[in-house]
């Protein structure tokens, strides 16, 4: 099994910034990609970034220059720094990775979900 935990959620004023970690562990033999979610209240789960083994790197619109996304392949452990937080951003933030495990088995795995509130 792979387990992902994410980190960094917070209460944040509008304007401010957060970074959200996500670290990948269990019998992990390649993660192909990942990528960070947000649901807020009374949405559907969002793509808003993501990023594959190569380091090429996609965002949503509403995002797009505000949040960057970073990977340390090595330590199976993803960033999201989260700049310019607007009142909107206000969600739960998951992460998603995909990958093959150490039997060869192909995993698509997902965290727990961290809360961010902007405050205006």
């Amino acid at each position: 099994q792979v387990q992902l935990v994410e980190s960094g959620g917070g209460l944040v004023q509008a304007g401010g910034s957060l970074r959200l970690s996500c670290a990948a562990s269990g019998s992990i033999f390649s993660i192909n990609a990942m990528g960070w979610y947000r649901q807020a209240p009374g949405k559907q789960r969002e793509l808003i970034a993501g990023i594959t083994s190569g380091g090429n790197t996609n965002y949503a619109d509403s995002v797009k220059g505000r949040f960057t996304i970073s990977g340390d392949n090595a330590k199976n452990t993803w960033y999201l720094q989260m700049n310019s937080l607007k009142p909107e951003d206000t969600a739960i933030y998951y992460c998603n990775a995909g990958g093959t495990t150490d039997w060869g088995e192909t995993f698509g795995s997902w965290g727990q979900g961290t809360r961010v509130v902007v405050s205006s």
